[in-house]
C-alpha cells in the first residue's frame, strides 16, 4: 500500500535506537524524511549512513530534550533545513525507576524527561504542523494502564501523555491535525535488554514474560510498533484521531486466565 508519505518531514525524538530506530526506518522506507532529534550521535550517524546507502533519507538534529532551549532549537533547525514538519513522533523517554520512595526532585526530573519535553517539542512545532495539517504520535507504555511498581515518575508521565493525546486531538481537530498514541508492552529494545539482564535468572524471567503474552507467546518487535506508527501517521489513516492503540499481542486487555498453565 502506498502510504502517501513521500517527501513528508517527520520529527522522531529518540529516533536513533530501540523503538525509535525502527520508527525512523519505517518512515524512511516509505519515502519520508525522518529527522532524528535527541541524543545518540554515533547511533544516528550509522543509521543515517545505512539508510542513505539504500537511497532513503534521514537526518540528525542533536539536542538534550530536557533542555527547553535546545529542544526548541532542534525543531527550528529542522524547519530551517526542510521548510516544513508533517509529523511529530514523541518517542524519547526512559523507564527510570523513580518510585514512591525516591526524592521529589527525581520525580520532577522523570516528568521532565518523559512528558514535559513532549509538550515543548509539540509546542515548538505547532505552527508548522498547522500549516501542513500534520499529525502527532505519542509513544506510551502499558505501565500507564497496568502499573508496574517502583516507577511512579515514568507511569505518571506516560499516563499524562495518554491524557494529552485526547486533549490535543480535541484542541487541534479544528486545524485538521490528528493526534494518536501507540502503546507497546513487551519489546526487546536495548533498554529492555539491560533490564532483563539484571534479573537473577534472565532466561527464566524472559520465559515468564513471553508466557503472559496471549498472541503467539512472544514479544512484540520494534518493527511491529513502527508499522503501526507509520500507518497511523499517514493520510491512509485520515479519520483516526484521539486513539490510544495497544500493539502488544493482547498483553494488556485479554483475560489473564489465558496465561495459566492449563491454558498454555
Amino acid at each position: 500500500m502506498d502510504l502517501d508519505l513521500q517527501d513528508r518531514v517527520v520529527l522522531v525524538t529518540g529516533g536513533a535506537k530501540g523503538i525509535g530506530e525502527a520508527i525512523t526506518r519505517g518512515f524512511a522506507a516509505d519515502g519520508a524524511i525522518a529527522c532524528i532529534v535527541g541524543r545518540g550521535a554515533a547511533e544516528a550517524a550509522a543509521l543515517i549512513a545505512e539508510l542513505r546507502g539504500q537511497r532513503q533519507r534521514a537526518d540528525f538534529f542533536p539536542c538534550e530534550l530536557t533542555d527547553e532551549s535546545q529542544a526548541r532549537g532542534a525543531v527550528a533547525a529542522v524547519l530551517a533545513k526542510y521548510g516544513r514538519i508533517d509529523c511529530v513522533v514523541n518517542n524519547a523517554g526512559l523507564n527510570d525507576g523513580v518510585g514512591l520512595r525516591s526524592p521529589v526532585a527525581d520525580f520532577r526530573r522523570s516528568l521532565e524527561r518523559n512528558v514535559v519535553q513532549c509538550f515543548v517539542v509539540v509546542q515548538a512545532a505547532l505552527e508548522a504542523l498547522i500549516a501542513e495539517k500534520g499529525s502527532i504520535i505519542n509513544i506510551g507504555t502499558k505501565c500507564a494502564t497496568t502499573g508496574q511498581g517502583g516507577t511512579s515518575g515514568y507511569v505518571a508521565a506516560k499516563g499524562a501523555l495518554n491524557a494529552l493525546t485526547r486533549e490535543w486531538a480535541l484542541e487541534l481537530a479544528k486545524h485538521s491535525i490528528r493526534v494518536n498514541a501507540v502503546i507497546p508492552a513487551e519489546v526487546m529494545t536495548p533498554q529492555y535488554e539491560r533490564w532483563i539482564a539484571q534479573r537473577p535468572d534472565p532466561e527464566a524471567a524472559l520465559a515468564i514474560i513471553k508466557a503472559a503474552i496471549p498472541f503467539e507467546r512472544r514479544m512484540t518487535t520494534a518493527a511491529e510498533i513502527a508499522a503501526t506508527v507509520v500507518f497511523v501517521a499517514s493520510p491512509r489513516s485520515s479519520h483516526t484521531t484521539g486513539q490510544i492503540l495497544y500493539v502488544d499481542g493482547g498483553y494488556v486487555h485479554l483475560d489473564r486466565a489465558c496465561t495459566t498453565p492449563a491454558a498454555l
